[in-house]
């Protein structure tokens, strides 16, 4: 993964505030367990959903049912919000991730990414074919690589954006 352009925006940052560092964000997406994702349907309307996913090589990954809105959705326009971060209003960072979810169906690298399901998440997932089975049906696997993410620091309160 690049390193990103790093864009600090006063308008939206108290006077003392400065850019959140990439490395700490880069932190928060990996030890992030949650996430919300926006896809939006075909008729316009959002769908947001709370997901466990995986930050690794410069992408969020994430798991779909085939018969889950989000599937139908991302079918239909891949473009895709990601968001994690703190319930608090005075402290930590919450992270908007912005970019395009990719199917993936390279073995070698499904059963990496369930290799890391299984470590951190304690989620076991069986790779069979370009998809994933588990005791709950099967699961199509997505990767986010960023093409924009904000940073919004609460404590003082900033905003940082990262364009890759």
């Amino acid at each position: 993964m690049t390193t990103p352009t790093t864009e600090f925006d006063g308008r939206f940052s108290e006077p003392h505030a400065t850019a959140v560092p990439w490395a700490e964000v880069d932190k928060i997406l990996f030890e992030s367990e949650m996430f919300w994702l926006s896809t939006v349907r075909g008729d316009g309307r959002p769908h947001v959903t709370p997901l466990p996913m995986i930050w690794d090589g410069g992408a969020l990954h994430f798991t779909v049912g085939l018969g889950e809105q989000k599937m139908v959705n991302l079918t239909a326009n891949p473009r895709v919000a990601i968001t994690t971060g703190t319930p608090d209003m005075r402290s930590g960072i919450d992270v908007v991730t912005e970019g395009t979810a990719a199917r993936i169906t390279d073995r070698a690298r499904l059963v990496e990414l369930a290799g890391l399901w299984r470590s951190q998440l304690d989620w076991d997932y069986e790779v069979d074919g370009d998809a994933y089975h588990h005791e709950g049906g099967t699961a199509h696997v997505f990767g986010v690589s960023p093409v924009k993410v904000l940073a919004f620091g609460k404590s003082p309160y900033s905003q940082t954006r990262y364009r890759f």
